[in-house]
């Protein structure tokens, strides 16, 4: 029987290689759900890498595989192994390949990154206080025009080149803290601990912190910026698709690091429309009464008023109990 040629085993290896690790590439469930416009470009990039990954890993592992059975040592061989000095086709080969593939990943990330926006960052003016028209929504506004205008950090993730030049409908500010985020909406004055924006809609993150380094990661919109103690650095994204999704911070920024999350939530248009005025309403009041009350400046009725339902007594009948002593 004639021998299968060494050539023909290879390109049947190489065509079974190439279909598992593409099959693997494409199919595993190792990221989360996508939740932005950003999402599907990072994914993009990431299943092509890690479908080299797969290959690379086959390939190796599986050439020692069978060199380890083909060339063991046999029971009663005592000789010594060939001598191999080099074979230079060879070491050109595996030389060459890992080069290509580097220049090819390196020039495929860098497209990536401008499409992200990643290389227009803070390349229009814009307003502090600025929410553009989106119509149907609380968030149509009218620039002031006599606002003042600020230039927009020069580090992170911009406009998009669809988007350049454009301001974004929703700018939020973000400043990290040690352990938390605060979010604030300059152009209505509510601030939060999460962040809450609208579907569709375009959102600039104007980052900062005040004590170290601190990076806001969304792993669903794959997105991540570090916020810097006195340098700006702006994030901007579109979400797609409603829902909840963590926020963590991904730099080590002390002890209790791990404990510094929120998250943010994605609404629809009129999810949003309400929430807006829900806390443009609650807000008005003192933030300092907003964030805590002393229980020594209420009177004795101001205090028990809360636990008043759980005692099955009326308010009135309180008072006039707190009156009568």
């Amino acid at each position: 029987m004639e021998q299968i040629p060494v050539s023909l085993w290879t390109l049947v290896a190489g065509i079974v290689v190439t279909a598992i690790s593409v099959w693997i590439g494409q199919n595993h469930t190792l990221l989360p759900v996508q939740a932005s416009q950003q999402a599907p470009l990072v994914d993009g990039f990431f299943n092509i890498m890690f479908t080299i990954a797969i290959a690379l890993f086959l390939v190796v592992e599986g050439t020692i595989l069978i060199f380890l059975i083909k060339y063991r040592r046999r029971r009663g061989d005592d000789s010594d192994g060939v001598r191999v000095e080099g074979n230079v086709p060879l070491e050109i080969f595996w030389t060459a390949i890992p080069s290509l593939i580097v220049l090819v990943l390196g020039i495929y990330s860098v497209d990536v990154f401008n499409r992200m926006g990643g290389f227009e960052p803070g390349s229009h003016p814009h307003s502090s206080a600025h929410v553009a028209h989106m119509p149907g929504t609380a968030l149509a506004a009218t620039l002031n025009d006599t606002s003042e205008a600020t230039t927009a950090p020069a580090i992170g993730i911009g406009a998009t080149p669809k988007t350049l030049g454009k301001p974004a409908d929703l700018v939020v500010d973000v400043k990290g803290i040690q352990y938390a985020w605060l979010f604030n909406y300059p152009e209505t004055g509510i601030s939060s601990g999460e962040l809450h924006v609208p579907v569709g809609a375009d959102v600039q993150l104007n980052l900062s912190a005040d004590d170290v380094i601190h990076s806001f990661w969304v792993p669903n919109f794959r997105l991540k910026q570090d916020a810097l103690p006195g340098i700006p650095t702006e994030l901007r994204f579109v979400a797609t698709k409603p829902g909840t999704y963590p926020v963590v911070c991904a730099e080590l920024c002390g002890g209790y690091h791990g404990s510094m999350r929120t998250q943010v939530v994605v609404h629809t248009p009129e999810e949003f429309d309400s929430w807006l005025t829900e806390n443009q309403v609650a807000q008005k009041q003192d933030p300092q009464q907003i964030v805590a009350v002393n229980p020594a400046d209420l009177s004795t009725s101001e205090f028990l008023a809360p636990h008043a339902h759980h005692m099955g007594i009326s308010a009135a009948t309180l008072e006039s109990l707190v009156n009568g002593q």
